[in-house]
């Protein structure tokens, strides 16, 4: 049996069955360092990139520990952002689907309070939040943490730099000082090393390399002197590749909406993602660049943590980001599935420390590309291939996803094929269509009925 096998592992079968029909067959280089750990309840600090495995590394471990018959709060994941907490719990069901009768609830902003705490009185095992609405509950005391045995920190980096240490103080305060505490971060700053001493049991510490494949990212870079010089080269190179979705970073949020918008004024299929949306915004961002209604996704690293795209094309660094450790991660968000990906930074003469150090980690002398001929900017900018339809209705009106696919399928409706991503939230819902098919499906929705009833429908642009 190899050792990096999850059957090597100290698990029940009835988990090594659901790994095996998850086609999980041999574990990644975190989940080999830490399960082992983690099994044995030692707290543990880990360090790995997105895409890493480090989700179903704590939750093998909380499932391991989980005393199902036991209907009372047992493990508490803390993650950044909402998006990142959905997808957590998304994942944590699918692993324990194998073990019935498991309540993994989500407690994040963008939603009211008050449901949330009707639904905490029925109690749950597993908790995965955001540290802003987790210290609300535990402030009003809708939420208790006293039979609390595994908490896990995940993109500990990223929560300290959106400003939540009270947040994660309070957290702390209302645990057992007698718990199992996991710490993932894809960054191991000093004030992360300051919490784990604080926080922490003799935790063992893991490093997985970030490291860059050649054979998967074609990376280039472009010296450039200014603003206005990066967005040519941005124009120039979306234009020359064409790359059906593509992430480009700034590092700060006034930035992303002054590109973004750039990016829009000169009719690119672009949108932006920062932490100043509004929440509905933010998830409106996400669906319709998730959905290929946007080609583009303008974002700073904190609002594109948690990110659940399958294939991006492209990642264009509008400025580099002050740690290396970040520009890998960002690149890293290419390439995957065994597809090529495209990986481009613009750096400046002001950018010769980081141009260093980055060299140090790539192992790699950096030379200036040559951009493409500049008659590329006249191109016209490929449009998204499809468009999002938004229905004012959702789960609470009992809407699922097969009730929107019948409704625009019908008589003269479109086929199966000309329908893209579903989205159904608690009370609306958002459906991609082909661009060309627009017309048709927004009539088939407005004027048919769904669940018997109409609903308001409008079609989501920039």
């Amino acid at each position: 049996m190899s050792e990096s096998s999850f059957a090597s592992l100290p698990l029940s079968q009835s988990l090594l069955t659901n790994l095996a029909s998850l086609r999980y067959e041999k574990m990644t280089e975190i989940q080999a360092q830490s399960l082992p750990l983690i099994l044995k309840g030692e707290d543990v600090i880990a360090q790995g990139k997105t895409g890493s495995g480090k989700t179903a590394a704590f939750t093998l471990g909380i499932l391991h520990h989980l005393k199902v018959k036991q209907f009372r709060i047992q493990s508490l994941v803390v993650c950044p952002t909402r998006e990142l907490a959905d997808q957590v719990a998304s994942d944590i069901r699918t692993l324990a689907r194998s073990i019935h009768n498991i309540k993994v609830m989500t407690l994040c902003g963008g939603t009211p309070l008050s449901p949330q705490a009707a639904s905490l009185e029925h109690g749950a095992h597993i908790i995965v939040g955001t540290p802003g609405r987790l210290q609300d509950h535990l402030k009003r005391g809708s939420l208790s943490l006293q039979h609390l045995s595994v908490l896990v920190l995940d993109e500990a980096d990223r929560m300290l730099e959106m400003g939540f240490q009270d947040e994660i103080d309070t957290i702390i305060e209302h645990s057992p000082a007698q718990r199992q505490t996991l710490l993932f971060s894809a960054t191991y700053p000093d004030q992360i090393q300051k919490i784990a001493q604080r926080i922490m049991n003799a935790p063992k510490q893991i490093t997985v390399a970030a490291t860059h494949d050649n054979n998967t990212i074609d990376q280039r870079f472009y010296s450039v002197q200014n603003n206005e010089q990066r967005m040519i080269a941005l124009r120039l190179l979306l234009n020359r590749y064409q790359p059906d979705s593509s992430v480009v970073f700034c590092n700060t949020k006034r930035e992303v909406q002054e590109v973004a918008d750039e990016l829009a004024n000169r009719g690119f299929s672009a949108i932006a993602l920062h932490g100043d949306l509004e929440q509905k915004d933010r998830d409106q961002a996400l669906i319709r660049f998730a959905n290929k209604s946007a080609r583009i996704l303008v974002a700073t690293d904190v609002a594109a943590r948690g990110l659940d795209i399958d294939s991006l094309s492209a990642v264009f660094n509008f400025h580099m980001a002050h740690d290396p450790e970040v520009h890998v991660h960002r690149i890293g968000r290419t390439g995957r599935a065994g597809s090529k990906g495209l990986a481009f930074t613009f750096y400046s003469n002001k950018d010769d420390h980081r141009v260093k150090l980055l060299e140090d980690i790539l192992d790699r002398n950096i030379q200036s590309s040559s951009l493409p001929e500049q008659d590329l900017l006249d191109v016209p900018p490929a449009p998204s291939e499809m468009i999002t339809i938004r229905i004012e209705g959702g789960k609470k009106q009992k809407v699922r996803p097969g009730d929107i696919v019948g409704a625009l399928t019908g008589n003269d409706g479109i086929t199966g094929q000309q329908i893209g991503k579903i989205s159904v939230s608690e009370y609306w819902s958002y459906v991609a269509v082909q661009r060309e098919h627009l017309k048709v499906a927004f009539k088939k929705l407005s004027e048919g009925k769904l669940k018997g009833r109409k609903f308001r429908v409008m079609v989501v642009r920039g």
